[in-house]
């Protein structure tokens, strides 16, 4: 091939190369934070043993629970049952809220969240799309309660309506609530850290509520605590949920705590995101 026959072939592959065609338009914020939720969805799929706590646990406290203090607690299995498991359902759904920051320190420890914030994408986006992909757990979690409880003899009278919307209102209430375990992890070193303190602050907090018995048989200075639990103002939305009592006041007391921690922990989470390590 002559000298001017490779020189038009190489003008020619560099035209191509710097066509005048628009370029893509760049993903949206919403695009990016659904990236990243199949992101953590697929962490699921290699890492299967993540979903162990998320079956589990949920068996273990419904089946649990019911049987050891059913007939103390309320004369009956079935009736303790009835109050028990919507106050299970949120327990279990907290609980699992954990790990949104132990698989976020995991991940900043492994050096991954250094390249994410190099990439030209919408800032917020790697920890939107974690969250976003926690609610498989989430739902996960609450369909396996609802199933284990039907099996025992749990009939909401609101039937499935009120079940789906109570779970809705989990989903809704984990998330706000995830921020809190967000930040935790870009601020603790290890996620055996981040599990411990996380623990800490869950434990008393779903204990000292109306999950597992009715407030008026406490003292008086524990009912103060209790009621003003947000843990017992879900518990009890839920319960309304399920029941088909559901009232506009009760389901914003319970959405007031999330709303707060979204405000003030999702802003602060993306400070301490971009700021250098």
């Amino acid at each position: 091939m002559t000298e001017p026959e490779t020189g038009a072939l190489f003008d020619a592959d560099l035209q191509q190369a710097i066509s005048r065609r628009a370029a893509p338009r760049r993903p949206g914020p919403v695009s990016n934070a659904t990236m990243f939720g199949w992101r953590a969805l697929l962490k699921i799929k290699h890492v299967p043993e993540q979903l162990f706590d998320v079956v589990v646990t949920p068996i273990m406290f419904t089946v649990m629970f019911t049987y050891l203090f059913g007939g103390a607690l309320a004369g009956s299995t079935i009736d303790y049952l009835q109050f028990l498991l919507p106050g299970i359902l949120a327990q279990t759904v907290i609980f699992t809220t954990i790990y949104t920051g132990v698989t976020l320190n995991t991940d900043i420890s492994k050096g991954i969240y250094d390249r994410f914030k190099s990439m030209p994408i919408w800032g917020p986006s790697p920890l939107v799309g974690a969250m976003l992909g926690d609610f498989l757990r989430y739902t996960g979690s609450s369909i396996i309660v609802v199933l284990i409880g039907l099996l025992m003899g749990f009939r909401p009278e609101a039937g499935l309506a009120g079940v789906l919307y109570s779970m809705v209102l989990l989903n809704v209430f984990a998330f706000g609530i995830g921020w809190i375990f967000t930040t935790l992890g870009l601020l603790m070193r290890t996620p055996g850290t981040v599990m411990t303190i996380s623990w800490i602050v869950l434990m008393p907090l779903t204990f000292a509520s109306n999950v597992f018995v009715d407030p008026a048989t406490m003292p008086g200075w524990l009912q103060a605590v209790v009621n003003a639990n947000p843990v017992s103002h879900l518990v009890s939305a839920i319960r309304e949920l399920m029941a088909g009592t559901a009232t506009l006041s009760g389901l914003l007391l319970a959405l007031a705590l999330p709303a707060f921690i979204t405000v003030v922990f999702a802003p602060l989470a993306m400070v301490l995101y971009r700021r250098p390590r």
